[in-house]
């Protein structure tokens, strides 16, 4: 008798694939899901291979003009940086494949989700905090004792991973010793803190909508080596990992970002805007996407891009990506206030009673560290 359906979020990879039999022996009715979110992926394939082991329907989403546009905009906006370095592309793609898999999950009456997520690992949370958000039923295999003591793990499986281990294990950028002796220039244009247009310098190439915009910056950023990572990060459920990503478009767009925000934003705005990228950076590595405290985050975020608008212009080379230039109608930047040789609307003599007023302070702090060497 059958135990009911359950919709698995299937890669087509070892895990998923486990599961997807096991889940079958348990006696469940398995709809696998998989999404398209950009990655490099034989989607025949694998539904041929969900199909093969016994799936009883196959979806295949293409969800990456909304990842782009819902998850990668906002976190853009946000400078989004989880330990000063991770751009956190694993993290945010699992609460928009999860709510697809939780819409699935309702238009086929299934009873379950599940996930083929490690009890050790990250993503079981984010993608259960996701779906308890919006879907109560759950089935995490890799805590069900049944299935753990059968498998043990990955180091069961080790040889057919070995067998099958890819060739390079970079599969989006290229070494930055092997890369393009040229650089690309390339102009983008931002409103309210979102790349709205990219533009080639040399070649004329133009890119307008979301999901142009971001594969290629992919391509570019790719072909140069840029995005690399090798970090050792805090996962949420305390322990330390070692994890290795390629994130070209992200990182040009957070130098791109970076550079156009500050040269628009007020500066106390910013410094409290910074704060708030920590967090929201945080809560997406963690997995509350759909709390309360991240739609407040993001709509605080979002405030602050009001005048983050201009065009920013850079060169993508060997790994890195160079600022050489910057324009915008909101521009706080005043090159008469600034400049040495002109005065402008500013009075030297202001600063001596500034300084004097910030001084203060600093002369009490000395005055009760020198007390206190008295005593000594």
């Amino acid at each position: 008798m059958s135990k009911g359906s359950v919709v698995l979020a299937y890669s087509g990879g070892l895990d998923t694939s486990c599961i997807l039999l096991w889940l079958k022996e348990q006696g469940y009715e398995v709809i696998a899901y998989l999404a398209n979110i950009g990655q490099d992926e034989d989607f025949d394939a694998a539904r041929k291979k969900a199909e093969t082991l016994g799936a009883k329907k196959v979806f295949i989403e293409d969800l990456r003009s909304e990842f782009v546009q819902e998850f990668i905009w906002p976190a853009v906006q946000a400078n989004a940086v989880y330990e000063d370095r991770y751009l956190l592309g694993t993290s945010i793609a699992r609460p928009c494949i999860a709510r697809r898999q939780v819409q699935i999950a309702q238009r086929e009456g299934a009873q379950y989700v599940s996930h083929g997520a490690t009890g050790k690992g990250n993503d079981q949370v984010r993608f259960e905090l996701t779906c308890y958000a919006l879907y109560p039923q759950i089935l995490a295999p890799w805590r069900i004792p049944e299935f753990y003591n059968r498998f043990r793990g990955r180091t069961d499986l080790m040889e057919y991973a070995e067998n099958h281990a890819p060739p390079d294990l970079y599969q989006m950028t290229k070494n930055p010793e092997d890369s393009p002796s040229e650089p690309d220039l390339l102009e983008i244009h931002f409103t309210r803190g979102v790349p709205v247009k990219v533009t080639h310098v040399k070649e004329g190439t133009c890119k307008e909508t979301p999901l142009e915009i971001f594969c290629y910056l992919n391509e570019i950023g790719g072909k140069h080596g840029v995005g690399r990572i090798d970090i050792v990060e805090n996962r949420f459920i305390g322990m330390k990992s070692r994890g290795i990503y390629e994130t070209p478009g992200g990182t040009i767009l957070l130098h791109a970002h970076l550079d156009i925000e500050t040269f628009t934003m007020d500066r106390e705005v910013r410094k409290i805007k910074q704060s708030l990228g920590i967090k929201f950076s945080e809560l997406i590595y963690n997995g509350f996407w759909y709390s309360p405290e991240c739609e407040f985050v993001r709509h605080c975020i979002d405030k602050s891009q009001e005048n983050v608008e201009g065009r920013v212009q850079l060169s993508v080379f060997k790994g890195q990506v160079y600022i050489l230039g910057r324009e915008s109608p909101k521009s706080l930047y005043n090159e008469e206030l600034v400049s040495m040789d002109v005065q402008g609307d500013y009075d030297p003599c202001d600063a001596s009673g500034f300084i004097r007023i910030n001084a203060v302070r600093l002369r009490e702090h000395n005055r009760l560290q020198g007390a206190a060497q008295k005593k000594l």
